[in-house]
């Protein structure tokens, strides 16, 4: 029995395909099938029903999937315990990041980050939260970018930045004209969402329930928010979107962005499991993320007074 075995049986559970997963894991078909095979061999015992389409996998191989994922978690700290022990950033980390975050944070930190750490390999995954939380609990991923807090015993939070909220709004909405807004005044009878499943969207609910009364009636259309901002800029009500993706608009869509009188807000933070070893990382990573922000504020020309900054933790 050996690790790689391991990573290859991991690989068939999660694709459901042998091809797909010898793809994932840069091997060829043959090679990962013949490895398999040794392993269920060696155990006397069928992991997968190849019969099935997508492959299913059997009662006796789940209890193997699952030691075999505590073996590859323990495994990797050992590497861990060596790198952190250097104070080293040394050797590869896997991160997820939500959708609502990746492509504005990515690019502001991933050139800097392997120009300084070129000794690290950072892998990145967009991963919606709940899917990031089980990953972590899992093992699977090592560290991740979200809104916080998550209120989960078993995951640590080091918060990094607030994320100012903004209002974006069709031109013939009846508060169009206004320079900010008070959100209390908004019909969230027209107000459009991510689809359930976005961290975001239970961000703009609990918005929501500051009002005197909780309208039922609110909209879920999308799972991205450059479809959101199409409906609205086609007449479909509002939309509430972070700073920094109304920052990335294009310039005849910015002219649509509203800002609030009082900014609600979402904090951003590097999230991991209890039982992470690299501190070193956490305390690099999130460091870097602030200052990086930190700059890019004081480059920034002087506000009017109207546009929220972000506030760096």
């Amino acid at each position: 029995m050996t690790l790689i075995q391991l990573h290859y049986v991991l690989a068939v559970a999660e694709y459901k395909n042998f091809t797909v997963a010898a793809d994932k894991s840069f091997v060829s078909q043959p090679t990962l099938s013949m490895q398999i095979q040794k392993l269920e061999k060696e155990l006397d015992v069928e992991l997968f029903d190849r019969t099935s389409n997508p492959i299913k996998i059997t009662h006796a191989g789940q209890k193997i999937i699952n030691q075999a994922k505590l073996i590859l978690s323990e495994a990797h700290k050992l590497f861990q315990l060596v790198e952190e022990d250097k104070k080293s950033m040394n050797g590869e980390v896997i991160m997820g990041i939500i959708p609502t975050i990746l492509p504005t944070l990515v690019p502001i930190f991933y050139k800097t980050f392997k120009v300084k750490y070129p000794e690290s390999n950072l892998i990145i995954r967009e991963l919606k939260t709940e899917d990031m939380v089980k990953a972590l609990k899992d093992g699977t991923i090592d560290f991740g970018v979200a809104s916080t807090p998550l209120r989960d015993y078993q995951i640590a939070e080091k918060p990094m930045y607030r994320e100012p909220l903004v209002a974006y709004l069709s031109t013939d909405y009846p508060s169009y004209k206004e320079k900010t807004m008070d959100i209390k005044n908004l019909d969230f009878d027209d107000l459009l969402m991510l689809e359930e499943g976005h961290c975001f969207r239970d961000n703009i609910l609990d918005l929501c329930q500051h009002r005197e009364q909780i309208n039922s009636n609110v909209k879920l259309e999308s799972g991205s928010f450059s479809t959101l901002v199409s409906l609205v800029n086609e007449g479909y009500g509002w939309t509430i979107l972070p700073l920094m993706e109304a920052e990335n608009l294009h310039e005849n869509d910015k002219k649509n962005v509203r800002y609030f009188q009082s900014p609600p807000s979402r904090e951003i933070s590097l999230i991991y499991s209890v039982t992470q070893i690299r501190q070193t990382f956490i305390e690099k990573f999130s460091e870097l993320i602030k200052s990086l922000l930190r700059g890019q504020l004081f480059l920034e020309e002087k506000s009017d007074g109207i546009r929220p900054k972000i506030s760096v933790l």
